[in-house]
């Protein structure tokens, strides 16, 4: 056999039926599905105003931690004062030594989503706050935190949202078990 032999996998006269009945793909890449109308204005921050963002929620076991990631990074371009807060089992998006089988390597693709996403935040001038508490319930270090990521206490939690409050911030708090 040599090193170029390929598979052919023979199909059933139904196999072939079923697959045959609906064109595939039905439209080529590219195709518009969806409808582009904007229903809400494209809102810009006004003059002090902030976003702040409360993630409770572990990367890669759902888009919420993510998607989190993103809603603040859009603000801070809109032009809000933005800062996102990692609590609880959220902290664990902070930190900077995922990589299988080395840090840094992608054990699959996206794997670094969350990482490359904090610090796209961090350097166009948004703050990311960790709970060392969150770190300590699963054995994270705070030396491994993503460069940038402020360490914060336990009782920050509260005062974090108190003080964001106080400020008239829009607060997006997200949860996920």
């Amino acid at each position: 056999m040599s090193d170029t032999a390929t598979t052919t996998t023979e199909l059933t006269e139904v196999e072939q039926k079923s697959l045959g009945e609906i064109a595939h793909p039905s439209l080529p890449e590219g195709s518009s599905i969806y409808g582009s109308t904007k229903v809400f204005p494209d809102y810009q921050a006004e003059d002090g105003e902030t976003y702040f963002t409360l993630v409770h929620g572990i990367a890669h076991e759902s888009s919420v931690s993510f998607v989190a990631v993103l809603q603040a990074t859009r603000a801070l371009r809109k032009g809000f004062e933005a800062a996102i807060y990692f609590y609880g089992p959220g902290s664990l998006n902070c930190l900077a030594t995922r990589g299988f089988p080395t840090v840094g390597n992608s054990a699959f693709p996206g794997e670094h989503n969350i990482n490359n996403q904090l610090k796209t935040f961090i350097a166009e001038g948004g703050k990311v706050y960790c709970c060392r508490f969150g770190l300590s319930l699963h054995g994270a270090r705070e030396e491994d935190l993503i460069e940038g990521v402020i360490p914060t206490h336990p009782l920050d939690v509260q005062d974090a949202i108190i003080h964001y409050a106080r400020k008239g911030a829009i607060i997006n708090s997200t949860y996920q078990l």
